[in-house]
């Protein structure tokens, strides 16, 4: 797993030009020439390429590499896991996902280290030790609390027939014995947890054995689990089915608000998800006969209303999906979602696909930013209508850890519906999350371009055993005023990624594919 540090010479570092810096699928040949020469034989060679583009496209962050005037010469490979799941008796094959990573885990607790080799022509440029304190920093930065490796003990050959493994390492922490890598990583800092066994039984040096190796991070800050208010694995979110209705005042369509919000909380409910433009019909005190105008118009009341609905989830204690409502920015018109929590904060999610519908009647444009929402009950994300059509965005934030896809939306026939349920039921399963759509229902006479509604609200699970049969959570009554109250259980999705009939999440092959956003990203 690394080279011995042997002192160089002046005129060996003249003529070197390093740079540390993260691995690129275009470093697949260094890579597998040095790692022919580290490993020949039964030790299998190089990774193939099809793994390493599984390796970086899963952690990029986490493939480190030293180049010397641009040809990589020593390298890194590491992957987060959630080290509870395996626990120390593991092998190399179980916790690397066979050298697919698909074990990586973002929301885990431990820097797992794969591997580190030299170009043997750069034994004696104490490159390993620049790459254990780039492992280093990575898991500070990252707030990891530890960093663990199965460390070959390759000098074990010699001693095999004289003594056991575990004499073998007292010998080699006492210095009596020098191993190429034990001694290495001891003196970087590592302490031995344990002896592995068919650890990687092709091993011959080491006898298959290996030492479990460990660095704990001394700035490591574990999450306060405070006594009061502490999140659930059951998540209950209420989706308000809005009945479009004239409404005289802001004061009017507010005291309506309240009523859903107040409704929804007497459940003790975390999250209320309000329809996209949900307040529609404040579009009738302005021209009709300008619809554009009309929207920039009403756009004037949305400040208005983000404020009073924090206020009701601060009041109310829940997490408000305050649906949509349109957005005039210098002299722009943008389609935007706001989340507001129960602490007081308030966040937003633009919509980025923007229908031909509303770019022709009102000239809505795009927003550029995809945001994942840290609450009190879970990583959340939201997608306004249009936007669940698109895959990428859901599995963008999949990747990103949400649980819970929000998807409010507003369409005036069936077949637009199901444009959006079909969608979103797909997303749940892509992405082995839950996702919540809701709309409106009803109708508003004389209002220009939003004049009927369909709606059916929904919550859609992952399909497997420990969900309802065909995927569907619950679901309300077409085209009624009402309010859907669901449990969600997100310890249901950590147990399907990693044991369930089906891994989606798990078995993508990033070794062929991937999904790169290009945009801003808050």
């Amino acid at each position: 797993m690394s080279e011995q540090d042997n002192a160089p010479t002046s005129s060996d570092l003249e003529e070197h030009r390093l740079r540390l810096r993260n691995l690129t699928l275009e470093d697949y040949p260094d890579i597998k020439h040095i790692m022919d020469h580290v490993y020949p034989g039964a030790m299998g060679g190089a990774w193939s390429r099809e793994q390493f583009a599984a390796q970086i496209n899963r952690f990029p962050e986490g493939q480190i590499c030293v180049e010397d005037n641009g040809r990589v010469v020593a390298a890194a490979l590491t992957l987060i896991v959630d080290y509870s799941r395996f626990g120390d008796r593991h092998t190399y094959e179980e916790i690397t996902g066979n050298g697919f990573f698909t074990t990586h885990d973002p929301k885990g607790d431990v820097l797992y280290g794969v591997d580190v080799f030299v170009d043997p022509e750069y034994r004696a440029m104490r490159l390993g030790r620049r790459l254990y304190d780039a492992r280093k920093e990575l898991c500070r930065q990252l707030n990891l609390r530890a960093i663990v490796a199965g460390g070959r003990i390759p000098g074990y050959r010699k001693h095999a027939d004289e003594m056991t493994p575990e004499h073998y390492i007292e010998l080699v922490k006492q210095s009596e014995i020098h191993d190429p890598i034990l001694s290495f990583q001891l003196a970087n800092d590592f302490h031995v947890r344990r002896v592995i066994t068919d650890y990687m039984p092709e091993d011959r040096e080491s006898h298959a054995y290996a030492t479990l190796v460990q660095w704990n991070n001394i700035f490591y800050e574990a999450d306060e689990t405070p006594l009061i208010a502490t999140r659930s694995k059951v998540v209950r979110v209420g989706a308000v089915q809005w009945q479009m209705r004239t409404v005289s005042s802001l004061e009017d369509l507010m005291g309506q608000v309240e009523f859903f919000v107040d409704a929804v909380a007497g459940y003790n409910a975390d999250f209320a998800l309000f329809p996209e433009f949900f307040n529609a019909p404040l579009l009738a005190q302005f021209n009709q006969d300008n619809p554009a105008e009309a929207i920039r118009g009403m756009a004037q009341y949305t400040d208005d209303i983000c404020e009073a609905m924090s206020r009701l989830a601060v009041s109310y204690n829940i997490n408000i999906v305050a649906g949509s409502m349109p957005v005039y920015r210098d002299q722009v018109l943008y389609n935007v979602s706001f989340l507001c929590r129960r602490d007081g904060t308030i966040d937003h999610q633009y919509k980025l696909h923007i229908t031909p519908d509303e770019r022709s009647y009102w000239g809505v444009r795009g927003g550029d930013s995809l945001k994942v929402f840290d609450t009190d009950a879970g990583r959340v994300g939201v997608l306004i209508c249009y936007d669940s059509e698109f895959p990428e965005l859901a599995r963008i934030l999949s990747q990103q850890g949400v649980e819970i896809l929000f998807v409010p939306y507003w369409v005036d026939t069936k077949t637009g519906y199901l444009r959006v349920r079909r969608c979103a039921q797909a997303r749940a399963i892509e992405n082995e999350c839950y996702t919540v759509i809701t709309g409106s229902v009803g109708n508003l006479p004389d209002i220009e371009n939003i004049d009927i509604q369909y709606s059916q609200s929904a919550v859609f699970s992952p399909a497997d055993f420990a969900f309802p049969h065909d995927a569907i959570v619950a679901e309300s009554t077409p085209n009624t005023e009402m309010t859907l109250i669901v449990d969600l259980d997100l310890e249901k999705l950590t147990e399907l990624r990693n044991e369930g009939s089906v891994r989606n999440y798990r078995d993508r092959r990033l070794d062929l594919y991937r999904i790169q956003w290009l945009g801003r990203q808050d």
